[in-house]
């Protein structure tokens, strides 16, 4: 197994931080509460341990608007959320909407439907392109993606998937083995067939250098070499890393499904409602999905819910299940994920995102000038991330380092995500204020100065 010289096993080093550097033990020494001590002596006695989920680092009691806040009432902006907090934590219409909901109809039975579903379909489909008109839910964003998957076999009759290496689209083993992360395939095959994965198209480092024609070019020639190719899963914009391809990119890719008789399966599960100042991702790139996967901030960070939407002309297929879920036709998921969409357009999260866009860029590319061991600065609208790096020529990765700031930040109530091991990744509520955004940046460039790595 492959390891850097600090000990770090580089396999592991993918969807987010690892917790075992040394700084993560001077983070266990932090933790002063004896609560919070016990509780976390207790998780970690009866959950099953994983990678990226255990140990873990506080033990929360609320949340709500930009923050958590553990039982020791210490307070953390949190700009990981897991990606469903685009309305904030707790928003108060959408509590008051579940409350109301919770006293009339919770639950539908399979072959019955109810109003809210319908009206959250149809008010989905609204918000899509034209051509994008039909929709199934289901609680979660991995089942979303098998939904997908299985109707582009029914569509296409073709059996075979391309996907990138390192994409993330889900933790159940039907979705795994559409994925290209290592660390949730190990142990886990054999896994689905006919899965061909290719390298992604990556800007600022990757076997391309950020050329994206020789990227265009093997998914041409893997589209052209096989026949029962009938889809192309990919995520628009990679979110834990944020790795942004062009809109050349987008284009060609497009126009090579369409070429090659392949769907185009967009996951938007983590990046989708505003976080990237659309209301999805595909607008910024000019070109439209076949089956668009949503999820994660859908249900508003109080109830798991997924969708996937796509083309009326699909819709063929009744003699067969795609779906059929417990929780399809949920009152209260739909509930939650139409208050969502309202809260959005009523709220103007798309156009406050692309307003304060423009200071985390400018913010952002100033640290980078100031400190030698950011490599790359990249995102758009509020998702951005910093790749760190113990050189800027030779870009190996500043893996310490990373854990190093993280856990800097955390102590100031700064929370976030650590990818690949070195990349920073910045995600927060789109309700923050100003003042929170600015305070957050302020927490993190003093992390980087206490480190003293000003060139």
């Amino acid at each position: 197994m492959q390891q850097n010289t600090s000990g770090i096993s580089l396999e592991h080093l993918v969807e987010g931080d690892i917790n075992l550097t040394p700084a993560r033990g001077q983070w266990n020494g932090f933790v002063d509460n004896q609560e919070v001590k016990d509780l976390l002596e207790k998780d970690a006695k009866y959950f099953l341990h994983q990678s990226m989920s255990t140990p873990c680092l506080d033990v929360l009691k609320h949340c709500e608007g930009s923050y958590i806040q553990s039982v020791s009432g210490k307070k953390y902006l949190d700009f990981h959320g897991n990606n469903v907090h685009q309305i904030g934590f707790s928003h108060p219409k959408l509590i008051n909407r579940l409350k109301e909901q919770l006293q009339n109809l919770t639950f539908s039975t399979r072959r019955y439907t109810n109003e809210v579903a319908v009206a959250f379909a149809e008010k989905l489909v609204s918000v899509t392109p034209q051509g994008l008109d039909r929709v199934l839910f289901t609680p979660n964003g991995s089942s979303a993606v098998g939904i997908a998957l299985k109707l582009a076999r029914a569509v296409t009759g073709k059996y075979k998937v391309v996907s990138f290496w390192d994409s993330f689209h889900g933790a159940s083993l039907d979705v795994v083995g559409a994925s290209g992360e290592s660390i949730f395939r190990e142990h886990m095959g054999p896994l689905m067939p006919g899965v061909i994965r290719i390298p992604p198209p990556i800007t600022y480092r990757g076997i391309y250098e950020g050329r994206e024609e020789k990227a265009l070019e093997y998914l041409e020639y893997v589209l052209s070499k096989d026949n029962q190719i009938g889809a192309f899963l990919a995520e628009t914009i990679r979110n834990t890393d944020v790795q942004i391809p062009s809109k050349h990119f987008w284009q060609e890719a497009r126009r090579l499904c369409d070429r090659y008789n392949v769907l185009l399966i967009l996951d938007e599960i983590p990046i989708a409602l505003g976080r990237t100042g659309k209301m999805f991702a595909f607008e910024h790139f000019g070109i439209e999905p076949d089956i668009l996967c949503l999820g994660k901030g859908l249900g508003g960070g109080l109830i798991p819910q997924a969708a996937i939407v796509t083309r009326d002309e699909y819709n063929i297929f009744q003699h067969i299940s795609l779906g059929h879920y417990t929780h399809e036709k949920s009152p209260m998921g739909a509930m939650a994920g139409l208050t969502v969409l309202q809260i959005i357009e009523e709220e103007d999260l798309l156009g406050k995102t692309c307003q304060f866009e423009k200071y985390m860029k400018s913010t952002l590319h100033r640290m980078h000038r100031k400190y030698s061991l950011i490599g790359d600065v990249r995102g758009m609208g509020l998702l951005w991330g910093i790749e760190l790096v113990t050189d800027r020529t030779g870009k190996k990765p500043a893996l310490i380092e990373a854990e190093e700031i993280m856990y800097e930040c955390l102590r100031n109530g700064l929370n976030f995500k650590v990818s690949k091991g070195n990349v920073i990744q910045l995600s927060p509520a789109l309700t923050i204020s100003e003042e929170e955004l600015q305070d957050a940046l302020r927490i993190l460039n003093e992390a980087f100065l206490k480190i003293n790595t000003i060139t």
